[in-house]
């Protein structure tokens, strides 16, 4: 009897010790969120399994995938490292920047240089020759963190995401469960080298496109499931509309294709088991204050999938490898000369997909 009273006594303090940990020290201070529902438009097709691998075993997780007009590929890998893989084949470790883990999108201006996302750094441009220049790296007085993707205008201006002002790149899931918008889009002039906030209340603000007629820009919301339009030019200039939304997956990269529509990157949140996470605040907390129990509910790493969408906002084609056979976690998609270039943050290398294989 006295063995039994310890026990529960034990049992009884430990969960107290949990649940005081749970929502008292708890990362976030969670809002409900409504995933939408499965699209009943499209079933698998598995058409990414049929990728050619690039650099394979060589690059560590590369987020992003820019193709200059000498057809030269450059990636953005973990290790810190800007690499490029030449149209012969040739793979070239071109620049190591740090050894942290905090590089993301990147593009070749029409200048020539190389402008990268650091989540800590903010932009950073590489030029030609190899030389680092920090760009911007403050918005007001305060550190620009988690920045995370970027495009050029045509007047040379950088429009950037920054994906969450409260969290950062290795606790990105603590936004997606806290599920209050945190996520800006800035714009940096480089003649005047000034950065202003062109979008707050994003709701982890990702992949950015200026479209090829440069009448407006996409920016996309990950765990709002949707896409915004804000318009660049005459009398709509600043006017915010929705592009596309209730997505089957929450949206990363985006990328002008050479015909004018956008290819999209879409993760794996939408899952019966998310929904059942962002049905309790409870469960939220739960998750948040203990990471490992996120990593196994999920399914992040474990699918891709790709969409093409028409610049008037509707869906053309959607790619997929549902259980990530060969590529999984695509976070990047690249048209050019009839392939598309796929990048990860779980693959160790880059997937190629010509066009031709899926029409």
């Amino acid at each position: 009897m006295e063995y039994l009273l310890v026990t529960l006594i034990t049992i009884l303090v430990s969960v107290l010790a949990i649940t005081l940990q749970v929502f008292f020290h708890s990362p976030i201070s969670p809002d409900p969120l409504q995933l939408p529902p499965s699209p009943p438009f499209f079933t698998p097709n598995n058409h990414l399994q049929r990728v050619i691998k690039l650099g394979e075993g060589m690059l560590k997780q590369p987020e992003d995938v820019f193709i200059d007009q000498k057809g030269v590929l450059y990636t953005a890998t973990r290790d810190g490292w800007i690499k490029r893989l030449h149209k012969n084949g040739t793979l070239e470790n071109w620049k190591k920047i740090h050894n942290k883990n905090t590089l993301l999108g990147l593009i070749i201006t029409k200048s020539g240089d190389l402008i990268v996302c650091d989540t800590e750094e903010g932009l950073i441009k590489v030029s030609e020759d190899g030389e680092v220049t920090a760009l911007a790296t403050h918005l007001n007085g305060e550190n620009i963190t988690f920045a995370d993707d970027l495009a050029e205008a045509s007047d040379g201006s950088l429009y950037f995401s920054v994906a969450s002002t409260k969290f950062g790149l290795h606790n990105w899931h603590l936004d997606f469960l806290e599920a209050k918008p945190h996520g800006q889009l800035l714009r940096y002039d480089p003649s005047t080298k000034e950065t202003t906030l062109v979008l707050d209340g994003l709701g982890f603000a990702n992949g950015v496109a200026v479209s090829s007629d440069e009448e407006f820009l996409v920016v996309c919301e990950s765990w709002k499931f949707r896409c915004l339009k804000y318009w660049l030019k005459e009398e709509r200039r600043g006017k915010v509309e929705i592009f596309i939304d209730n997505l089957p997956g929450s949206p990363d990269n985006i990328k002008v294709a050479p015909d004018g529509s956008f290819w999209v990157a879409l993760l794996e949140l939408t899952s019966s088991r998310m929904k059942f996470v962002h049905s309790s605040k409870a469960i939220k907390h739960v998750l948040a204050t203990f990471p490992k129990l996120f990593e196994q509910i999920s399914a992040v790493e474990k699918g891709s999938m790709v969409m093409n969408v028409g610049s008037d906002g509707r869906i053309i084609k959607m790619l997929d490898d549902p259980n990530g056979k060969v590529v999984s976690f695509v976070t990047s998609v690249l048209e050019f000369e009839g392939n598309l270039y796929l990048g990860s943050l779980k693959n160790d290398f880059i997937g190629k997909l010509p066009l031709e294989t899926v029409l």
